[in-house]
């Protein structure tokens, strides 16, 4: 009888600890996860994936395939699933997809699932390119704001995501973490995930696209409290207006579409990863600091990252995703 009750009164105990640890979780808010996006982890990895080792992550070449892996044990390690099959995360493209330039070596993308609770079939893609332009003449590309600034957004987006779901608190919308090679030489990684997508495309509610948040741009001056968006109001009113009402309640970035104008002689619009889903008018946001001395040059290096400002960043965008995967109706693309 003495054993049954301890039996008992440990099941008991278990039972009230489980259910206050529910409790806590309910609790916890899309801000709070939000804030486990720090600069100290995205630092850390940047440090990892912008090191010399890397040599530049030039598609194609081993170094391209180094940061593949460490992705790939990244989600592994974190219990975050493949879209695929289980510890499978690439997305092989052959060599010949690349027309020559990558001298004939194949490469791939490397995507990571939270599939939603309510609306599993609904798609938010989150992407960046962790692909960049390699070594020349001796030196090192190292490529921390471009685009290594954006894959380890990804990262720590993804871990806030699978926090909630593992606290019962999954997105309704699944969550798909997309991180594309190839971009440097004609943005080829997501021409083929949207040639050849893992979920058909009309179920493609939304892409943000991360290419370079880790810096100044240097046309800002002094401003250090601003995040360019552009494409966000291209094929949808709707994702621009929620996109707005996030960073006022959450953020208060200064959201800059000095680039989003239809006459950018930059035509930015044109020139990163999200132009892929756009062109297959799903609405799309591409988030980006501006150029600077060190774009494209050896100098773009991750001590020169303002982990504060980026970690701002990156919680807006990962607000962002998470008003789409949770509100009641579907972002549309009402300015078709």
């Amino acid at each position: 009888m003495i054993r049954l009750l301890l039996v008992i009164a440990v099941a008991l105990t278990v039972s009230c600890n489980s259910a206050q640890n529910a409790a806590s979780a309910k609790k916890m808010t899309a801000e709070d996860y939000a804030s486990t996006i720090t600069s100290e982890d995205l630092k850390t990895h940047l440090y990892i994936l912008a090191d010399d080792k890397m040599e530049g992550r030039m598609t194609g070449e081993n170094s391209n395939n180094l940061a593949a892996e460490y992705l790939r044990n990244y989600y592994i390690d974190q219990g975050i699933d493949s879209p695929i099959e289980k510890n499978n995360y690439y997305q092989p493209i052959p060599a010949e997809f690349f027309n020559g330039a990558t001298n004939g070596n194949p490469s791939q993308n490397i995507v990571a699932f939270i599939e939603g609770s309510e609306k599993p079939n609904e798609i938010i893609v989150l992407s960046a390119h962790y692909d960049h332009v390699g070594v020349k003449n001796g030196k090192i590309y190292n490529g921390a704001d471009d685009d290594g600034s954006g894959t380890v957004s990804l990262m720590e987006m993804a871990q806030a995501f699978q926090m909630a779901k593992d606290n019962g608190n999954r997105p309704k919308r699944s969550i798909l973490i997309l991180h594309v090679t190839g971009e440097e030489i004609g943005l080829y990684g997501s021409k083929y995930y949207t040639e050849n997508p893992l979920f058909p495309l009309e179920n493609t509610v939304v892409n943000l696209n991360i290419d370079m948040v880790g810096r100044i741009g240097s046309e800002k001056g002094g401003n250090d409290n601003y995040i360019y968006l552009i494409g966000s109001d291209k094929l949808s009113q709707e994702l621009h207006d929620l996109s707005e009402a996030v960073n006022k309640k959450y953020t208060n970035l200064e959201l800059d579409y000095t680039y989003n104008v239809d006459n950018d002689p930059n035509r930015f619009y044109y020139r990163s990863d999200h132009y892929n889903f756009a062109k297959n008018d799903i609405p799309v946001i591409f988030y980006f600091n501006g150029t600077h001395e060190d774009y494209h040059q050896p100098g773009d290096t991750p001590d020169k990252i303002e982990y504060e400002l980026m970690a701002k960043r990156v919680q807006l965008i990962f607000l962002t995703a998470w008003e789409i995967a949770n509100r009641e109706d579907r972002i549309t693309a009402d300015k078709l």
